[in-house]
């Protein structure tokens, strides 16, 4: 029997769950709160599919049947029967603190309530619930088709079996994972790149180098793909300026305090490539 996953959320991130999770095999449901953005996210796995087919990575067959497998709803009800649930909306605490209560209520009592979060504590997720030790950090990184990562993070109850069925989950979608074992803000990954961005913003800020040079030391000095002021444009500054401004309010540490130049971009809306305009112009 096909197993069933809900994703709430049917942005970027969570469209590109629902397809990952479409094409190994689990029936979907995805949910937001409008129409249009179940449109939205729908036409974007479409898209992504039919890429994937003209370059000969799938059968055409094989991405008919994905997209048969997905359901979409504006009904958080619609979670009630689902073995695995992965929360992937908006980075606010509040806000996902609300959608697990109301989840918590929901959902089976054997299923795992998972979050996309990338810098949020799970175990603050998790203490709106009855059954934190069913709660998981699963996150996926953007665009969830092409990227082969998956952090895994344990929150302060987060049990054994929650965390090996969050593996087999993110294992079985074609996911490479890293486990997090204890839960700090910003996990692994963010925390990385917060603290090099961060600094990188600093460097460029006060004049020592320009944008480019930074970047180029660091993909000619270190091997990077790309440099962390370009990884800033292309995840959104205002993203790494709040995860940061997370990571920092939990941490008290320095290094995460993001300079008053990046405040300022965002500010003014110079966000990155979705703006057209952040370090670089687009």
């Amino acid at each position: 029997m096909a197993k069933k996953v809900a994703v709430i959320g049917a942005g970027l991130m969570g469209s590109g769950i629902a397809q990952v999770s479409a094409q190994a095999g689990w029936d979907v449901v995805l949910r937001d709160v409008t129409e249009s953005a179940l449109t939205r996210g729908v036409d974007g796995i479409k898209a992504s599919y039919d890429k994937f087919v003209s370059k000969g990575k799938l059968a055409a067959e094989d991405a008919e049947a994905a997209l048969g497998r997905i359901t979409t709803t504006v009904d958080l009800d619609a979670a009630a029967d689902a073995d695995v649930v992965v929360e992937a909306v908006f980075e606010r605490i509040d806000i996902k603190r609300e959608i697990f209560t109301e989840l918590d209520k929901l959902v089976k009592a054997d299923a795992i309530l998972a979050s996309n979060t990338s810098a949020i504590p799970i175990t603050k997720i998790a203490a709106a619930t009855q059954r934190p030790e069913r709660v998981v950090g699963t996150h996926f990184f953007s665009p969830v088709p092409m990227m082969a990562l998956c952090e895994l993070v344990r929150g302060h109850r987060t049990s054994d079996e929650t965390l090996a069925t969050a593996r087999e989950f993110a294992e079985g979608v074609g996911k490479t994972c890293v486990t997090v074992n204890r839960d700090v803000a910003g996990f692994v990954t963010t925390r990385l790149i917060a603290a090099l961005v961060v600094e990188a913003a600093k460097l460029a800020e006060s004049g020592v180098a320009t944008p480019e040079d930074i970047d180029t030391a660091c993909k000619l000095g270190f091997g990077h793909a790309m440099g962390p002021l370009a990884t800033a444009d292309l995840t959104g500054v205002d993203i790494l300026l709040h995860a940061s401004e997370n990571i920092y309010t939990e941490s008290q540490d320095e290094k995460f305090a993001p300079p008053e130049s990046m405040r300022r971009m965002v500010d003014a809306g110079d966000i990155g490539r979705k703006s057209g305009r952040g370090y670089y112009s687009y």
